[in-house]
């Protein structure tokens, strides 16, 4: 097999800080994900019932605040019907959870605005990267709003949020997490002189890297109706569901499009089913390229992006049979970010070899 190597030379700024920046915006749009994981899986997310985004950095600091914000709680549906009779001291506990999530999404926009400004005006940033990059910070601010839209589902006829909506708000955290690593990336090859190995990949396997990383994506959000249904609480036995594969009820309702959304039957089921492909096809990709992959990074994500793949499934399965405590289904977020990570590390290796 012919090896054949191009040296490539970019001059521009030092890019080390502009990298180091983006990596820290990622982890923190993770980590918000993470905490908002465990809002919801505490039922935090509606103990904040207005959306002051300057007023709302500041917590209730004395107990006649204290009072006030809960009495605001216990006009809503969630707390007569869920959580009537809550004591202060309950209610302070959900408290902290909403605002720690809310506080860390406020502290994002601020850490990616003010050095974008600060790396444009001195030069530092590419021009071609400043679209992107500004398209990034607007996306940041409409999760903000879709956040807001979110926790409005669960005011007034719910106890809590619509999955729909909870679909959307995590499915474009995920969104903008994956844009900031392949940006980062993407930069990492600039202003260095590199010498890149041309590999011979078949445009299936790098085909199969584009379906694996939309794959991933699409069961975040398969993810996502799960939570917002609490279908994981449900069906709580593994292979089989119900003592099936396939288990009775799935289209149990009319038309039967709304069981895909609305049946946490066929929602869990969904949800499993994915993640077989996903591990299936990583496992399959990784063989794949182990054996006719000339460039070192493209073998290793492959792999690692296999490993992930099996660990995440792991953690889930362990997550169901244990009626999905705090602790495992906060792993199990922080696994589904890991998987996103490593198939755009992998899929970025390939595109950019």
């Amino acid at each position: 097999m012919a090896r054949h190597h191009i040296a490539t030379s970019i001059h521009g700024p030092a890019l080390g800080p502009v990298r180091l920046w983006l990596l820290v915006i990622a982890g923190m749009v993770g980590l918000t994900a993470v905490v908002g994981a465990a809002t919801r899986l505490t039922g935090s997310g509606l103990s904040i019932t207005e959306w002051n985004v300057i007023g709302g950095v500041i917590p209730p600091l004395s107990e006649a605040q204290w009072l006030d914000a809960f009495d605001k709680y216990r006009q809503i549906p969630q707390y007569r019907e869920l959580n009537r009779g809550m004591s202060l001291d309950a209610f302070k506990a959900i408290f902290w959870w909403e605002w720690a999530h809310r506080l860390l999404a406020r502290g994002i926009g601020f850490a990616f605005a003010l050095p974008l400004i600060g790396f444009a005006l001195t030069g530092r940033i590419p021009s071609r990267m400043l679209p992107r990059l500004a398209g990034l910070l607007v996306l940041g601010g409409l999760q903000g709003a879709v956040g807001w839209y979110m926790v409005k589902s669960g005011l007034v006829d719910r106890i809590d949020v619509s999955q729909y909506r909870l679909a959307l708000h995590l499915g474009l955290a995920v969104l903008i997490f994956a844009l900031l690593i392949w940006t980062c990336l993407d930069l990492g090859t600039e202003g260095r002189t590199a010498s890149v190995d041309l590999h011979t990949l078949t445009p299936e396997a790098t085909l199969t890297a584009h379906v694996v990383t939309a794959l991933v994506f699409l069961q975040v959000l398969l993810g996502a109706l799960v939570a917002g249904l609490k279908a994981g609480k449900t069906y709580n036995t593994w292979p089989l569901m119900d003592g099936a594969l396939v288990p009775d009820g799935l289209f149990i309702q009319a038309p039967w499009y709304r069981n895909i959304f609305e049946n946490a039957a066929m929602v869990q089921f969904n949800h499993r089913m994915m993640a077989y492909i996903v591990v299936i096809l990583t496992l399959a990709h990784a063989w794949r390229v182990v054996g006719m992959a000339d460039a070192r990074r493209v073998r290793i994500s492959a792999l690692l992006l296999a490993i992930v793949a099996l660990a995440q499934t792991a953690i889930g399965i362990w997550t169901l049979l244990a009626w999905v405590p705090v602790s495992l289904g906060v792993a199990h977020q922080v696994g589904a970010l890991a998987l996103m990570a490593a198939s755009v590390a992998h899929l970025h290796a390939i595109r950019r070899s």
